[in-house]
């Protein structure tokens, strides 16, 4: 799977999650029939939204995006919806081009980084269940610290 992929994907999951949170909240406050979707749906979308900014960190280090075009798509993930129009927006920029540079193979890592990077890529197996169980225990700890404006 290559950079741009990769990033299509989970950008266009991100939203369709939105979307089911968003419906979820609709029925919730709005027509006041169910809050039942709340729960899954955030769940999931907080999920995917981790999925997202592990992606967009791995792709950024990857296509040597500037700051602000890194730090336009961590906040494309904040606003409902918008990662799919950031993802279109950097690949016309052409910022999706190409292949993993750090691939075994290809370009030798220059710092520390881009060696955890060319590590992920030589052992992509390892390096998923590693970033499962890393957005796991994130995920675990925000579930236990509620969502925002609860009170524990």
């Amino acid at each position: 799977m290559n950079p741009r992929t990769l990033f299509r994907t989970v950008a266009v999951a991100e939203a369709v999650t939105w979307a089911f949170l968003l419906l979820g909240m609709f029925l919730k406050y709005v027509t006041r029939t169910t809050e039942a979707l709340v729960p899954p749906a955030g769940a999931v979308h907080g999920f995917v939204f981790l999925c997202f900014v592990v992606t967009l960190v791995f792709v950024w280090i990857n296509q040597r995006w500037s700051v602000l075009t890194g730090l336009l798509g961590l906040a494309s993930a904040v606003v409902p919806f918008a990662t799919v129009p950031y993802e279109r927006w950097i690949e016309r920029r052409g910022q999706l081009a190409g292949a993993w540079r750090l691939a075994p193979g290809a370009e030798a890592p220059g710092n520390p980084v881009e060696r955890v990077q060319a590590w992920v890529l030589r052992s992509p197996l390892v390096a998923l269940l590693v970033a499962v169980a890393g957005i796991s225990v994130v995920f675990s700890v925000l579930l236990l610290v509620g969502p925002p404006g609860s009170s524990s």
